[in-house]
């Protein structure tokens, strides 16, 4: 039998927490410790799992074969480069950074020491969208929600880098074509930063998206609706549901298409432990995080851009 993988966890908040119960139940894979700037934090979950706890993550090297970086995201660049330079692969969560001169690090030292470089947009790994993506062909026009309360948590950067860039991400995948022009406003509530945003893209095939982010919203929604020539698609991401109308002579024909709902994230991390131990391009690589992140510094290039003074009459 080979070796068990082992795996660290930097980050076991919330989410880096889940990543690390995920991996301990993975057939073949060891959760060897993880690592969180609170120490209580990091020793609870490490008493949880029986593996070692440590506050610093240059003790991982030499410890563990991958990670994930569950990290604040102004964080991911420095620690992820200082990772992959003890040549661990990794998972680092969206967005891969917070400059597009910190991506283009993490992706050059991945590619120079040949590690698995994968980056956490998740949606990816949603049956839902896995289920829509094969009828759609030719979008036209897409009307992207993402609303959820207040955090409280993560608001270190905007609503576009927290929360939009899920869906930038898939939008690229979706339409494979060229960002023509974007606009975008976007207004701070709670945050130092914007906490609702809303952005309009153009795409060189003359497809068209119009995406709203909010984190101050009381419900939560996630929904992509599609429209292309001969068929609308809705799709809900967070209850995993697909409706799909379309022309049946003079009529619309509904239909809900079958979804096999798994969890997207037990689904991301397999894929992350496939890539590294079959040595493969991961679905989602450090360029596809790349791209996201430059589209959504686009968006906040846009929000920011000062506005002209009314004229007085």
């Amino acid at each position: 039998m080979p070796k068990p993988l082992r795996i660290g966890v930097i980050g076991v908040g919330h989410l880096g927490a889940r990543h690390a119960e995920i991996y301990a139940a993975m057939p073949g894979v060891r959760v060897a410790a993880v690592c969180d700037t609170d120490a209580t934090r990091a020793k609870e979950v490490a008493g949880h799992l029986g593996c070692d706890a440590l506050t610093d993550h240059r003790e991982l090297a030499g410890r563990v074969d991958a990670a994930s970086v569950a990290v604040p995201t102004t964080l991911h660049g420095p620690i992820g480069l200082e990772l992959l330079r003890a040549g661990v692969h990794l998972l680092i969560e969206k967005p891969i950074a917070t400059s597009l001169a910190e991506a283009d690090a993490l992706i050059r030292e991945a590619r120079k020491r040949t590690l698995t470089l994968q980056v956490g947009h998740i949606e990816r790994f949603n049956t839902a969208i896995q289920a829509a993506q094969q009828l759609l062909e030719h979008p036209r026009f897409l009307e992207i929600h993402r609303l959820s309360p207040y955090p409280f948590r993560g608001t270190d950067v905007s609503v576009v880098l927290d929360v939009m860039i899920h869906d930038l991400d898939l939008l690229l995948t979706l339409v494979p074509s060229r960002v023509r022009r974007v606009d975008a406003v976007g207004v701070s509530v709670l945050s130092p930063s914007e906490d609702i945003a809303n952005a309009r893209i153009e795409f060189a095939s003359g497809c068209v998206a119009n995406l709203t982010a909010s984190r101050i919203s009381e419900e939560p929604l996630r929904r992509f609706r599609v429209f292309q020539e001969d068929r609308y698609l809705s799709i809900d991401t967070r209850q995993q549901t697909v409706e799909m109308a379309r022309k049946d002579g003079c009529s619309i024909q509904r239909v809900d298409l079958p979804v096999n709902k798994q969890s997207p994230l037990q689904d991301e991390l397999a894929s992350f432990v496939r890539a590294v131990r079959l040595r493969r391009a991961p679905l989602v690589s450090g360029q596809d995080g790349r791209a996201a992140l430059a589209l959504a510094l686009e968006i906040e290039r846009k929000m920011r851009r000062p506005t002209a003074p009314r004229r007085r009459r």
